[in-house]
């Protein structure tokens, strides 16, 4: 009687350990899939607003750059958040201490799909969003060539504008020296007309002034005869008077 107390007393707490690390295990489970159903449910929302990138025009999916980049970056996160928590379920089902059943082993699977699914859907996208920016780039340069073909026209014609224009220019001011030349000849003109004037009336003169410097000129000579004969009178009657005395 006491054997069997003393078994069934030792084999009550091996029967509440099992009962205790299979609770724990199976709240690990819970809240594994609890994190990948909330995971799953954030890339769902992400990838449908990722998606309708695709469907703005070339110019605005090239605009919000930014905005997909972002959107790119937050997703591959979530895959990678996703992915750890798969892992971590199988190594769950793998190591559980009661051998995981057939329901558990489909929810695995499923789970396992839906990453397979959601990576699948991301990849896609990221492939359409990539080749509409590429087609927008291309639009873009295309553009920029046919404006660049169409603006240079305009560029060398105003260029050639400009030139003439700074001719032109370079014209009035070679026209206003010469006019300004023309005025100032004009007054040396009228200069030398007064002094040419001038010079004529005095050669009208000249001839009564050489007359009148010719009179002068005699007198003067005649005066000089007159003085020289006086002196030599004087001087004879010097020598006379001495040789007298």
């Amino acid at each position: 009687m006491a054997t069997v107390v003393v078994s069934t007393s030792s084999s009550l707490p091996a029967t509440d350990l099992s009962a205790s690390s299979d609770e724990s295990t199976t709240g690990d489970w819970d809240d594994l899939r609890r994190v990948a159903r909330k995971l799953e449910g954030d890339l769902d929302i992400r990838l449908s607003s990722y998606a309708k990138l695709s469907e703005f025009s070339d110019k605005r999916v090239s605009s919000n750059d930014t905005q997909w980049k972002t959107q790119e970056m937050e997703i591959e996160t979530l895959l990678v958040k996703l992915t750890e928590v798969n892992e971590d379920m199988s190594q769950w089902a793998s190591a559980a201490v009661v051998g995981a059943n057939t329901a558990t082993m489909q929810r695995l699977t499923r789970h396992r799909e839906i990453l397979h699914e959601l990576t699948k859907d991301f990849k896609r996208t990221k492939k359409n969003l990539l080749s509409i920016k590429e087609h927008a780039e291309l639009l873009t340069s295309v553009r920029n060539d046919i404006n660049e073909h169409k603006v240079k026209p305009n560029r060398n014609l105003l260029r050639e504008r400009a030139a003439i224009h700074g001719s032109l220019t370079q014209i009035d001011e070679v026209i206003d020296q010469a006019e300004g030349t023309r005025s100032a000849l004009t007054v040396q003109r009228s200069a030398f007309g007064e002094i040419q004037g001038k010079l004529k009336h005095l050669n009208d003169k000249f001839p009564a002034i050489r007359a009148t410097l010719g009179a002068i000129k005699r007198k003067k000579s005649k005066d000089n005869i007159i003085l020289s004969a006086v002196i030599a009178l004087c001087t004879l009657f010097l020598i006379a008077y001495w040789f007298a005395k």
